[in-house]
């Protein structure tokens, strides 16, 4: 499709969480740039997509939520959301209504729509991973959703198996090399010489994240400090976390610096040497940036061993899944100790070699997810605008 639409468009966009909302926001720009005035948002975001003009239903509270112990609480905040949700849309009756992330909650607000209104389209940005657990879903998903835009070039041709209508449109994750800029500067802000070996500390974004990953990055760190004289730290975070991370931070084994602004972040990623994160969408972010890094994630036991079975992948780290093989040291659960971690970062950090080959299969994947072509957001606007307008 190309041009503007014909009509002005209405699109309700719902995420659940603080990556769904920078998600959405590049969606919202993406959609501006290819529909200018023609396009109009409601629905539910945060603070990024309320800078690109949205006005949320309700704050992210009771959804940006993970793990059994969090959430099992919090059930009938989310299903009062789902509800507001649908009939915010059931009322106003956008073009389409587009999903973003958050699974378990934003297919509650589809399934419920497509009940109820079986003719409201819906669109699924960021689908869940149902080729790595459960691949079933997919076919559920045929169901209640009548797009959905793949970040992963091998998930539309799987959603197609399942009759699903998918397109590929890469990562969004992509457009925010330009971002990751400003090392030079962010060491200076900080007093960090040029020459002293600086770690990027990724603990995790949620609060059961922070709760079982955090105390391990910890002891991994201090061994660490032990092998690289010197080391210094920075742990970017978030707001609805940062306490919580700072009272885990107290009589931390290096100096360390912790930020909380999206720009602090990606200075900091342009300015460390290599990463120690928690398994997410920033370990893309650190692939853009061309950081080596080590990835390590532990959940609550009960959370691990109801989702073992269901796994069907070998890896976790994008990186790995979309390469075949693990090109990024990562440690699941057990094997997710401080001497491991500590083991592979400071090879990171001493060995240029084991650094180098790191860094070429991170420009690899990159590769992959759509780094250098047309950016994803703009791919994503043309194919949900195709199907408002040509249905």
């Amino acid at each position: 499709m190309s041009g503007l639409p014909a009509k002005a468009t209405t699109l309700m966009l719902v995420c659940g969480e603080p990556s769904g909302d920078l998600l959405g926001a590049q969606l919202m720009a993406g959609l501006k740039t290819v529909a200018g005035e023609n396009v109009k948002f409601v629905g539910v975001g945060g603070a990024a997509m309320a800078a690109q003009g949205l006005h949320s239903l309700y704050p992210l509270d009771a959804t940006a939520v993970m793990g059994l112990r969090e959430v099992v609480p919090k059930i009938p905040a989310i299903l009062a959301r789902v509800r507001e949700a649908c009939d915010f849309a059931l009322a106003t009756r956008p073009d389409a209504v587009v999903l973003i992330d958050s699974p378990d909650f934003t297919h509650r607000i589809a399934r419920r729509l497509k009940r109820l209104d079986p003719c409201i389209r819906t669109i699924n940005y960021v689908a869940p991973q149902v080729w790595a657990s459960r691949a079933y879903r997919a076919r559920k998903m045929a169901h209640y959703f009548d797009l959905v835009l793949a970040l992963l070039p091998f998930e539309a041709p799987f959603f197609e198996t399942y009759g699903l209508r998918s397109v590929f449109v890469g990562h969004p994750v992509v457009e925010r090399a330009p971002k990751i800029t400003g090392g030079a500067e962010f060491r200076a802000r900080h007093a960090i010489a040029l020459d002293v070996p600086l770690l990027v500390v990724l603990p995790g974004s949620r609060t059961n994240e922070i709760r079982f990953i955090l105390p391990v990055f910890r002891e991994a760190v201090a061994r660490i400090a032990e092998r690289v004289p010197g080391v210094v730290t920075v742990l970017p975070t978030i707001p609805h976390v940062s306490a919580r991370v700072r009272m885990g931070t107290g009589s931390w084994p290096t100096p360390i610096h912790i930020v909380e602004s999206d720009a602090e972040k990606f200075s900091a990623f342009d300015a460390a040497d290599a990463a120690l994160a928690a398994s997410g969408t920033v370990t893309t972010e650190l692939a853009l940036a061309r950081k080596p890094m080590v990835v390590g994630y532990k959940a609550g036991w009960l959370t691990y061993m109801l989702a073992l079975p269901l796994m069907n992948v070998r890896y976790i780290t994008l990186i790995n899944i979309l390469l075949g093989r693990e090109a990024v040291p990562e440690f699941l659960q057990s094997r997710c100790t401080p001497q491991a971690l500590a083991d592979a970062v400071v090879a990171l950090l001493t060995n240029k070699s084991a650094a180098s080959h790191e860094l070429a299969d991170l420009d690899e994947a990159t590769a992959l997810l759509g780094r250098g072509g047309q950016a994803p957001s703009i791919r994503a606007s043309r194919g949900m605008l195709d199907i408002v307008q040509k249905g």
